[in-house]
């Protein structure tokens, strides 16, 4: 009888663990954080744009420099899946007018490219008889 339980729960405590052994099994969606920058955007920022016009375009920053306020950092973190986050920081420099002065950016982004568009044609048959007509 205690050989019985003790199969029964080493069993149990066998299958148990195997759940836990099995990776990537749950889903996980990607988790974009901060602002999402996109190369496309970040092209068309310019030195000698205002403060408005980076704002219109990258929208308000993470982080304003607390010590200058000629800084701004716009940081962007994705997580795909099971993959280890990539982060992205873009910091723009202003003179004391709000011009930008300075660019960085710490690593190329990835260009997304554009949708191909869908060309794909689709015939439908006419009908012949309409739906009231069901007898003939």
């Amino acid at each position: 009888m205690q050989l019985k339980t003790l199969l029964t729960t080493v069993l149990l405590a066998l299958s148990v663990t195997a759940c836990s052994t099995i990776s990537q099994v749950v889903y996980r969606i990607d988790v974009p954080q901060g602002n999402y920058l996109e190369a496309a955007t970040v092209d068309q920022v310019k030195v000698g744009m205002n403060a408005q016009q980076v704002q219109y375009l990258l929208g308000t920053p993470v982080l304003i420099d607390p010590f200058s306020n000629n800084t701004w950092y716009y940081v962007f973190l994705i997580q795909k899946a099971y993959q280890k986050p990539d982060q992205h920081t873009f910091v723009v420099n202003f003179d004391n007018r709000g011009i930008v002065t300075h660019l960085d950016l710490d690593k190329p982004l990835p260009n997304n490219g554009e949708a191909e568009v869908n060309n794909a044609i689709i015939e439908l048959k006419p009908k012949d008889k309409r739906w009231w007509q069901f007898w003939e």
